[in-house]
């Protein structure tokens, strides 16, 4: 199994930034056929005998973050969250801060072209520190980077979180961060019905310790506006993206029953990793 320390051609990063040239001109989506039933029976090896490499696609604010740091600790591989990328870049004094800042408080999607340069200085400092595996968070989110990470890696799957848009709505709009000690909470109480014979979807809010009440904020780009922004620019450039690794096979469908107690565990059983966890915790 491939890696991270391995994905260069000779260098990954100059790969990348190849690809980005050619791959960027255009923007047509190729044609897709019906997609092969994904082999689960390839992913679902014992993951201390390999470094497993997966995607996390889904709405903004549907949870990607949370599940794949989870699965990370599980598995032992690092998180690549593209969005912390934004974030620590839009913190610094870097060059791109000012330029970053005002699309993403637009809630437009960040260029390939910004997002690949992030990408490549992340993954040039795990080559560095000798990282192997990971599960990418927020990339790819086009068509466009799809394939620029395809013909540098192999992807054995892409885990696509899904939930209804309004619970999204009202989950990113309660979202709070501690100035203090940098922790995520959420006050949305959520208690959605069912509707057109799905089920109905409760998820009790994430509260602060009450040395943080005091400290929350709301991060700017958290407006009902934007948001409903975000969602629009993602049903219009990223749903492609889950059909270009369904037509490979590679796509696991996950509806997200509720927050993070429900869901959880049927996150692992259908990744059938149910037994990692049993002996993580049994070794803790």
């Amino acid at each position: 199994m491939a890696a991270i320390s391995r994905l260069a051609k000779p260098s990954s990063v100059s790969y990348l930034r190849r690809c980005l040239s050619s791959a960027v001109a255009s923007e047509s989506n190729p044609p897709y056929t019906s997609p092969p039933k994904p082999d689960y029976n390839l992913i679902h090896k014992d993951p201390k005998n390999r470094h497993v490499q997966w995607v996390f696609l889904g709405c903004p604010g549907v949870g990607k973050g949370t599940y794949a740091s989870r699965l990370c600790n599980l598995l032992g591989v690092p998180h690549i969250a593209t969005g912390d990328l934004v974030r620590e870049e839009l913190a610094s004094t870097g060059p791109l801060s000012q330029q970053l800042s005002e699309i993403v408080n637009q809630g437009k999607l960040v260029s390939d072209e910004l997002i690949v340069s992030l990408l490549s200085k992340r993954l040039q400092a795990g080559e560095a520190k000798g990282e192997s595996g990971f599960i990418l968070d927020g990339f790819p989110r086009t068509i466009n980077q799809a394939e620029i990470l395809e013909g540098v890696t192999e992807i054995d799957l892409v885990v696509n979180l899904k939930l209804r848009e309004d619970v999204l709505l009202e989950k990113c709009l309660g979202r709070r961060i501690c100035s203090e000690c940098g922790g995520n909470f959420n006050l949305a109480s959520i208690n959605a019905k069912g509707e057109n014979g799905n089920p109905g979807v409760s998820m009790a809010p994430l509260l602060p310790p009450p040395q943080c009440m005091s400290k929350l904020f709301t991060r700017s780009d958290d407006t009902e506006a934007v948001v409903k922004e975000r969602l629009h620019v993602y049903n219009e450039k990223s749903r492609p993206v889950e059909e270009f690794y369904r037509s490979r096979g590679k796509l696991l469908e996950f509806d997200l029953p509720g927050g993070i107690p429900e869901s959880w565990p049927k996150l692992l059983e259908a990744l059938n990793l149910n037994d990692c966890e049993e002996k993580q915790s049994a070794a803790a």
